[in-house]
């Protein structure tokens, strides 16, 4: 399974790569394909939001508190991520088209839970009320704050599972959703959209790293591998669909 280390893109650069990977590993460019990184402070919009009267508002007000703002073409709603969380993008060659989602869903966020757990963190899977960008299958601590996010895109030949986790400095996070949703008019608990540390302060970014890259290690020899010409060329296109 190839590595990929994508530091030093901007925001938009880093979300659109995911797209790109996904583009590679269907092709045939790439195998099974993982990347682990921490993000530029971030808030993906998700489709929907556009269609809201205050969604210019809203992006206005990602940009006040220092998040790019973003639309992303997986997930539901806005979601929130900086330099204190890690991204994790999984992609695999399929031959299966759209099957298997709500399973990948479930199997993987049991298994995050579970990641998390090793480390000592009450890592529980399940939506809590209130919640921000809501999910069936995300994974929360003590019931109180969700931690990790996760979406996918299934194209022909292939699939790719992202997966958000706010691991600290959860203060940023909780104030950019609180004017964000606000804007949007989406009602949810502020109490929800905070970071792993607040109830766990002996946890870090990275550790949780470590801790998903031994979990993908069991099962996979991971090879350190960086963005290829191709890709790189391929970027910029992809770039222009996530800009507001």
């Amino acid at each position: 399974m190839d590595l990929v280390d994508s530091a030093g893109m901007s925001a938009i650069d880093e979300l659109a790569f995911a797209r790109v990977l996904l583009d590679s590993v269907k092709t045939g460019r790439r195998g099974p394909t993982l990347r682990l990184y921490r993000p530029a402070p971030t808030l993906a919009f998700g489709a929907r939001d556009r269609f809201l009267p205050g969604f210019p508002a809203a992006v206005e007000a990602a940009r006040a508190h220092g998040f790019t703002p973003a639309l992303r073409s997986l997930g539901g709603r806005a979601a929130a991520y900086h330099p204190g969380s890690l991204v994790i993008d999984h992609i695999e060659p399929s031959d299966s088209f759209i099957t298997d989602t709500t399973k990948r869903f479930s199997s993987f966020g049991a298994d995050y839970a579970q990641v998390l757990r090793s480390l000592g963190v009450d890592a529980r899977l399940g939506e809590i009320p209130g919640e921000y960008c809501p999910g069936e299958y995300s994974v929360n601590v003590a019931g109180r704050i969700k931690a990790i996010g996760t979406a996918q895109r299934v194209v022909s030949g292939a699939w790719l599972f992202s997966s958000s986790v706010v691991v600290t400095d959860p203060d940023p996070i909780r104030a950019v959703l609180t004017d964000v949703e606000a804007a949007l008019g989406v009602d949810w608990d502020p109490a929800t959209g905070g970071a792993i540390s607040e109830i766990h302060p002996e946890i870090t970014v990275d550790a949780v790293a470590e801790a998903f890259a031994s979990y993908y290690g069991r099962a996979h020899t991971l090879t350190p591998s960086s963005p290829t010409p191709e890709e790189l060329t391929a970027l910029p296109e992809q770039a222009a669909k996530h800009v507001l």
